[in-house]
């Protein structure tokens, strides 16, 4: 076995796991295109080349990527196809408020607490699901200080098997 066919194997595996902690499979499949990927950039047609994939679903993983924060598309002048690499810091990215879902999640709650009277259970049910996400929004900020402030050194960890 080749090291690219490893490496794709490794993918693979790790799109599974991806997709049993409950992202869409080729959401999962698309992602690990862009994790393993030894080009600054893809575009929709080789991601669907990659994966044996039709447009449609490769379309749509790559929107919900898009939408989650985890990757982000690039100018790319002269060409006439849409690129994409994945996002730098995309893992902070996906927690911050950028994410569009949180900010749906947000947005959600303060619509079902509008609706509801405050003695109404799904009024306390929905507030504490928005003052959940608040709360979440609110540490992200510390929480992604500490990890830069870890990440920093410019020797990346080693964390393959010896």
């Amino acid at each position: 076995m080749t090291d690219r066919q490893e490496q794709w194997l490794a993918a693979e595996q790790l799109a599974l796991t991806l997709t049993e902690g409950g992202m869409q499979r080729m959401a999962a499949r698309t992602l690990a295109v862009f994790l393993f990927t030894d080009r600054e950039s893809v575009t929709a047609g080789e991601i669907i080349e990659q994966l044996e994939a039709s447009a449609g679903s490769v379309s749509s993983a790559i929107k919900s990527l898009l939408t989650v924060g985890l990757i982000e598309r690039l100018p790319a002048p002269g060409s006439r196809r849409e690129h994409y690499q994945l996002r730098e810091n995309a893992w902070a990215t996906l927690f911050t408020s950028q994410n569009a879902v949180i900010q749906a999640m947000l947005q959600a709650a303060a619509a079902g607490i509008a609706t509801t009277a405050s003695s109404d259970p799904a009024h306390q049910r929905l507030t504490q699901m928005h003052d959940f996400y608040e709360f979440l929004l609110g540490e992200i900020p510390t929480l992604l200080d500490r990890w830069h402030q870890q990440s920093e050194p410019s020797t990346p960890r080693d964390h393959r098997r010896a």
